[in-house]
């Protein structure tokens, strides 16, 4: 069994999908959670689990769920594209709250950032590179951005302050596969919860950046900083490429941003060349 952590730990976005996976999965290893949503928590209540109804927005609220924690996992808040003052109560002020009560308790923050703060990357081709984790973030919208700054956060506070945080930035975790992109970006809800299990009980981390993929040999991504937490995936998109792997979209922007749909939401340039000429990377 993996280490149990001696402190709770809290779990904000409880009531997500990825939340009630961890939920499940963490206190079947014997953890101590505190639970919370701007949601109420659909399911039984796991063993050493507790829940609180909170808004990201209330600052006090999170510093009492917080109060005597080793850890935040913070996947709360807007998990999609939204318009820009949707997106940024829960996502920006709400990141502040979580880091103000990390700073205070001294814990380590477990960060559910995301594929989209970089999706606006040309997917790479043939002998391409792969993107490594200290690439430009170019977000492929607001949802993306919110996500970039929660990175930048991250670190300002290990900058400043010593807080530790480990940035996950999550490709796409479903049950499996639903179209081609997936074969790239899929995480299963297992090697999530191995990858959040390293995080929290690794000796140390610093600020640290990690592609939460499982082990998809046509990952986009590439060197990053899993060697710090001795997290490696165990599972693979290429078991499901028979069943999506000619699941297309058929827009060309989606098909050709790292990012997906979420890159085409809303796009109103015209149509760019093959290869940006003015790319900094």
């Amino acid at each position: 069994m993996p280490h149990v952590p001696e402190k709770p730990v809290l779990l904000t976005g409880a009531a997500g999908n990825l939340g009630r996976v961890l939920a499940r999965d963490l206190a079947a290893q014997g953890w101590t959670l505190r639970l919370t949503d701007i949601h109420s928590f659909p399911d039984p209540m796991p063993p050493r689990a507790s829940f609180v109804r909170a808004d990201l927005n209330d600052g006090v609220a999170l510093l009492r769920q917080a109060e005597g924690c080793g850890a935040i996992l913070h996947f709360g808040g807007v998990s999609v594209e939204q318009p820009f003052e949707t997106v940024f109560g829960p996502n920006l002020r709400g990141l502040y709250h979580v880091y103000e009560a990390a700073r205070r308790e001294g814990a380590r923050v477990i960060f559910a950032s995301s594929n989209h703060a970089i999706g606006f990357h040309e997917r790479p081709q043939g002998s391409d590179p792969k993107l490594d984790a200290d690439c430009a973030f170019r977000p492929d919208g607001y949802y993306g951005l919110s996500k970039a700054y929660g990175e930048l956060m991250g670190r300002l506070y290990w900058d400043k302050h010593g807080v530790e945080n480990v940035n996950l930035r999550i490709g796409s975790c479903f049950p499996k596969p639903t179209e081609a992109r997936m074969l790239s970006t899929w995480l299963s809800f297992a090697d999530l919860t191995r990858l959040v299990t390293a995080a929290v009980t690794a000796p140390r981390t610093g600020h640290c950046v990690i592609w939460a993929c499982s082990d998809n040999p046509a990952s986009f991504w590439g060197k990053d900083h899993r060697d710090r937490i001795g997290w490696q995936p165990q599972d693979t998109a290429e078991a499901f490429r028979g069943e999506v792997g000619n699941k297309l979209s058929g827009n060309p922007v989606t098909e050709r941003y790292q990012g997906g749909s979420y890159a085409a939401m809303e796009y109103s340039r015209s149509k760019p060349s093959p290869r940006d000429p003015f790319a900094l990377d």
